[in-house]
């Protein structure tokens, strides 16, 4: 129960809500606002979280794989998994840097959209797994939705 807590509130719980204070409260684009909040968490704190525990061994990944007991190899791809999330997810983290959300946010968004879409078609997904998808999903989308706005703005002024 706590992994879907904490994956369902860095994904979707925490930027929605602090988008909407940043809105409230500063005032801003919307798109803008709320993907440097989706980037943070859902890129930083979610894939740091997560790489974290793969390096660890305490993570999901296994269970989220299918596997009991995990088999060397698997213990050596979850850990090098990890180390890659670990990765975006201080990159994500610098989404809060004036002028690094884009970066900060493609380094772990396109990972997530790409990885949520390869779990789409899988049959038989665990619940962890069919959370880890669809919020994989949603960051990802919420990353290429702030990508097309900041795109289109640097090219008509």
């Amino acid at each position: 129960m706590t992994y879907f807590i904490i994956v369902i509130g860095q994904t979707v719980v925490l930027p929605l809500v602090s988008g909407l204070v940043e809105l409230i409260v500063v005032g801003g684009d919307p798109i803008l606002v709320f993907g440097k909040w989706w980037a943070f968490w859902g890129v930083g704190t979610r894939l740091l979280a997560a790489g974290i525990a793969q390096m660890s061994g305490k993570g999901q990944t296994a269970q989220i794989l299918g596997s009991t007991a995990p088999s060397v190899q698997e213990q050596q791809l979850t850990r090098e998994l990890g180390a890659a999330n670990t990765a975006m997810g201080l990159a994500g983290l610098l989404a809060l840097v004036p002028g690094w959300v884009l970066p900060a946010a493609l380094a772990g968004g396109v990972f997530l959209l790409i990885a949520g879409l390869m779990h789409l078609p899988k049959k038989g997904k665990n619940a962890q797994e069919a959370v880890a998808t669809w919020t994989d999903l949603v960051v990802g989308v919420a990353v290429v939705v702030l990508a097309t706005r900041v795109i289109i703005g640097a090219i008509t002024g």
